[in-house]
């Protein structure tokens, strides 16, 4: 670990980073972004490739092993294989994964792969045509396809993330246990936040996933699990099976306590939390040829404003930016 590792002001060691390369999508889950947005960051003030790059290698320098690869949809960013190329052979980086709806992960499996991605998250909110198309507004058979070139490329873990919304697809929570069990694929349920307007309305099918997880054990036999990464999820595992399922409860039991990550948008703003608004703009700085040593100050600056936890309980209507323009 470096010696200038960063350190949050309530004692949190700051070493995973979710880099966000665009926030299009070719979905449009009513949670995220709503169907008619076109208001997206204009291409001159998406960070390049280059400034990328130089991003991470001060994150690296300062600590940071963990890179996640987000949008939007981040296959919609023409040659990520090149870029997860560049940033793997950062000294110090240890682990490059990707966050991806999987709708264009059939034809970049390999190259991703072979770029030195490792660990591949797939958003699947259900495995009903019609009611995937309700969510997404888009083809099921597309996601399953990019799911199985991934797993023959050898992606693992491959993880599920399923966002728990009553009256759509709670119901279907076993049939996605048992498709994991099928696929060898680790699973993670996910609770509805209250992000911009569109999460606010979502919040409206909030499931619990206390009550979940009990109802879950009554199925399966549930046992305390543990799974490998940098991420939020608290697990079990099935007993007599591989299958680890996570819980990301930032509504019912929050893990800001533990919280290790910033999130970077392809604009280049740095952003601290996703419940809260503090954050610090990168781009000017770099493109006014800032040194190395200020990128290193300024991700040193951000991360001082980084606050002890979300407000989605007391302050549901703070954030007003949309999943997408955050970063995953």
């Amino acid at each position: 670990m470096s010696d200038h590792a960063l350190t949050d002001p309530f004692g949190r060691r700051i070493e995973y980073v979710r880099v966000s390369v665009t926030d299009r999508c070719d979905l449009r889950c009513f949670y995220c972004m709503p169907r008619g947005f076109r208001d997206f960051e204009e291409p001159e003030h998406w960070l390049t490739f280059d400034e990328l790059e130089r991003v991470m290698a001060a994150f690296a320098r300062l600590g940071t092993r963990r890179i996640r690869l987000t949008g939007g949809e981040p296959l919609v960013r023409k040659d990520l294989p090149a870029l997860a190329r560049r940033l793997s052979a950062l000294p110090g980086v240890d682990d490059i994964s990707l966050s991806t709806n999987a709708t264009r992960l059939a034809r970049e499996a390999e190259a991703l792969r072979g770029a030195g991605v490792r660990r591949i998250n797939v958003s699947l909110d259900s495995l009903k045509p019609e009611v995937f198309r309700q969510v997404t507004g888009g083809k099921l058979e597309k996601v399953l396809d990019g799911l199985m070139a991934a797993k023959a490329a050898g992606f693992r873990p491959i993880k599920i993330n399923m966002v728990m919304m009553g009256g759509i697809n709670d119901g279907e929570a076993e049939d996605m246990v048992e498709f994991c069990l099928e696929h060898g694929f680790t699973l993670r349920f996910i609770e509805t936040m209250p992000m911009g307007d569109t999460g606010r309305e979502a919040s409206g099918h909030f499931v619990d996933l206390q009550q979940l997880k009990a109802r879950l054990g009554r199925r399966f036999d549930l046992l305390p699990g543990v799974m490998p990464g940098g991420g939020p999820a608290r697990y079990v595992q099935v007993a007599g099976t591989d299958l680890h399922i996570g819980f990301i409860t930032p509504i019912s039991q929050h893990f800001c306590a533990t919280c290790n990550r910033v999130r970077l948008s392809v604009d280049g703003t740095i952003y601290t939390c996703l419940g809260n608004e503090h954050s610090l703009q990168l781009r000017p700085r770099l493109r006014a040829e800032c040194s190395d040593a200020d990128i290193d100050d300024a991700i040193r600056e951000a991360i001082a404003l980084k606050p002890e936890r979300h407000e989605f309980h007391e302050k549901p209507e703070k954030v007003l930016r949309f999943m997408s323009m955050t970063g995953g």
